[in-house]
């Protein structure tokens, strides 16, 4: 499986962004794959945002964006979605989604970024106060 994400952009605090993740491969294998969204602020490591099974049917957020953002998916479409409101200065990082197909992958164990194998070029989103 193949991801790129995109959606990324200067916004002002209290705005919204939404960011895109658009997987490709075969629609079998996609629908094994459960999608992380992690993000990275200059000088600090990279860290869990969210995380969705493919089915749609569980997920997971970081206590530091519950309430404000919401990961959803479109499988006719192939793309995982991370709808970002109420943004924050310290939501500025470059945000990546992952992919992961490794059996030892659980909704609670999604922050751990070594079950993620694919990983896609990362959006630059930037909240200013």
């Amino acid at each position: 499986v193949q991801l790129q994400a995109y959606g990324g952009g200067l916004v002002q605090a209290g705005g919204s962004l939404t960011l895109f993740c658009a997987a490709s491969g075969h629609s079998y294998a996609l629908s094994t794959y459960a999608i992380g969204w992690f993000r990275q602020a200059p000088g600090k490591e990279r860290e869990f945002v969210a995380a969705i099974t493919w089915s749609g049917s569980m997920k997971n957020y970081a206590e530091s964006v519950k309430g404000r953002f919401t990961i959803s998916r479109d499988g006719a479409k192939n793309t995982v979605y991370l709808q970002m409101n109420s943004l924050k200065p310290e939501d500025t990082a470059v945000y990546y989604c992952a992919a992961s197909g490794d059996n030892n992958w659980s909704i609670r164990r999604a922050e751990k970024t070594d079950l993620y194998a694919t990983w896609g070029e990362g959006t630059q989103v930037t909240v200013s106060s």
